[in-house]
Parts: structure tokens; sequence; C-alpha cells
């Protein structure tokens, strides 16, 4: 086996599982999205000398799947709006996502120290200011600001350690797997 095609191998095996959901949660059948799969790992592996920035491989993978996506709508229901259909489902697929891993959020707010806790509790559950933060606690605005920066931190390790967060080009949560919660 070349070393190219070990490379290509890593690369398919890495992403292919997330590819899977990504597709499965858009056309709502396991046998179908097995074929779009195998229909990008097709695409892929022949377009991957196209690639100028190997840096974005994953979003030109999940670009490749999207075209894949519609092409396979335009094939199977051709009278339906498929620009609609899809943006539908993504915008939908986005807020079950956020509220599912929001779930995970507020155990992991009250494992945090108390002073860091309080402060994001103000800061993103009450919707305070930091000004008012600071106010309320009685700290400089400086001191509030750095508690609910530190605050932030320390929650996000958290969720990074029990989660595998996907964004996408907004940064926006679009598909998350827990590892250890």
């Amino acid at each position: 086996m070349t070393e190219n095609s070990q490379a290509d191998n890593h690369l398919w095996d890495e992403y292919r599982t997330t590819l899977y959901r990504f597709i499965l949660t858009r056309v709502n059948d396991p046998a179908i999205a097995e074929d779009i799969v195998q229909e990008v790992l097709i695409k892929v592996y022949e377009r991957l000398n196209t690639l100028k920035d190997q840096e974005k491989i994953l979003s030109w993978m999940y670009q490749i799947t999207r075209n894949t996506i519609v092409d396979y709508y335009r094939q199977h229901r051709p009278t339906e709006d498929i620009a609609q259909t899809m943006a539908a489902k993504e915008t939908n697929t986005e807020e079950d996502v956020e509220k599912e891993l929001s779930q995970c959020i507020l155990p992991m707010v009250n494992q945090l120290p108390a002073d860091y806790r309080e402060a994001i509790q103000m800061a993103e559950f009450n919707r305070l200011t930091q000004k008012e933060i600071a106010q309320k606690q009685g700290l400089s605005l400086s001191g509030a600001k750095s508690r609910v920066q530190r605050g932030r931190k320390l929650l996000k390790e958290k969720l990074l350690d029990c989660c595998r967060i996907e964004l996408d080009r907004q940064g926006k949560v679009y598909n998350y797997e827990c590892k250890n919660c």
C-alpha cells in the first residue's frame, strides 16, 4: 500500500462516521445515507488532488457531501424545491443539536468553582451585563470581566473534555458526539 493511499484511508476513516450522521439527518434513511456516503468517498478520492489548502479538507468534504445530497434530491424528487428542503432541515438540525447540547451545560456550570459559577449564571442565564455583575458581586468592572472570561474558559474545557463538537463556517454547532459524559 502506498503512502498516499494509507493517508487517504486514514482521512476517510476519520470522517466517515461524521459524514454519515450529517447525511442521515438530511435523508432520514440509513440505506440511502450509506449510498450517499459511498458516492462522497468516490468524489473525494477522485478530486483530492484539486484541494489547494489541506487545512480546509473538512469543509471541502462537507461541500462535496452537501452537493451530493442535493444531487440525490434532484434525481429522486424533481418537483420539490431542494434549496428550501435543505435549508429547513439544516435549521432544525442546528437548533436540535444546540438544544441537546445545552442540556449538558447546566450540570457543568454547577461544577464550576462558586465565584465563576455565579458569574456565568449571571452573564449567560440572567443576561446581566458585566457592569451589573461587578456591582452585584462587589468587584471592579475588570474583575467581573476576568471572572466571566475565566468561567467561560473553564466551562469550555469541561465541555470539550466531555464532547467532540463540530462547528459550521459561521461558528454554529451542527453536530456533536459525547465522549464521556
